[in-house]
């Protein structure tokens, strides 16, 4: 998928749906009420929170929000202000009727928010669908206050030249790319024990029974049978850096 008419339809998909929601929630240890679209589990959420350094009161951008379901959990335990940005008007409205918050249609790279106008950008699982990762990082420096702080967690290849990667994340090199992009106090670190929670979601996906009229099920496990042969090529990163 790589269109927003694309993701508005995996979106609409998870309408109304219990099987795969439930199935994540379990397997990522996931608080009972977050709707997650991606894959990081209630241990990464926690490391997340406290990389973030959000004062109750600040401002977040939730960027490539999905439904919202991190950036909703993240402002109930800190108390800060949301602002969730999506190219998926579907993930949108969907976001917005369940919570009334501050949602809108954006991409990675043009999120219609002004200069120096939140405290904290996370991406969560989402850098590498923006046709320009450079992009996209030079958007999150320009709508960060001075000293604000970015929070990417995402996929990178463990070698850039293994062609069974796709070349979204081969593309992902956020060592180098952040630097170069003006941020500073670059930290980014491999979490094996996220890519292992991954792999297990992947497998029980698999095992699991298929409900006929699930198609977020059916869309989960599609993917599972897409990731799971190439999945050793990738590590799992979490990234933080400050504007300066």
């Amino acid at each position: 998928m790589t269109s927003a008419e694309d993701f508005d339809r995996w979106y609409a998909g998870w309408t109304g749906t219990s099987a795969a929601d439930e199935l994540v929630r379990r397997v990522l240890d996931l608080p009972p009420d977050l709707e997650s679209t991606s894959l990081l589990g209630g241990a990464g959420l926690d490391e997340v929170v406290q990389a973030l350094g959000l004062a109750k009161g600040r401002v977040l951008l939730d960027l490539a929000c999905g439904r919202g379901g991190y950036g909703l959990e993240i402002a109930r335990r800190i108390g800060c202000r949301l602002v969730g940005v999506d190219f998926s008007a579907v993930a949108v409205e969907h976001a917005r009727q369940r919570s009334g918050g501050d949602f809108r249609v954006g991409t990675l790279t043009a999120t219609g928010l002004n200069t120096a106008s939140v405290d904290a950008v996370l991406i969560v699982d989402a850098l590498q669908f923006a046709e320009s990762k450079t992009a996209a990082l030079r958007e999150c420096l320009r709508v960060l206050r001075p000293a604000g702080r970015l929070v990417v967690t995402c996929w990178e290849a463990l070698d850039p030249g293994d062609e069974r990667i796709g070349p979204r994340i081969r593309g992902v090199d956020l060592a180098r790319q952040l630097p170069e992009e003006g941020f500073v106090d670059v930290e980014v670190v491999a979490r094996p024990s996220w890519w292992a929670l991954e792999k297990q979601l992947w497998e029980a996906l698999l095992a699991a029974d298929e409900p006929a009229d699930d198609p977020a099920m059916r869309s989960m496990r599609q993917e599972a049978r897409h990731v799971l042969p190439t999945l050793d090529g990738r590590r799992r990163v979490l990234a933080t850096a400050t504007r300066p």
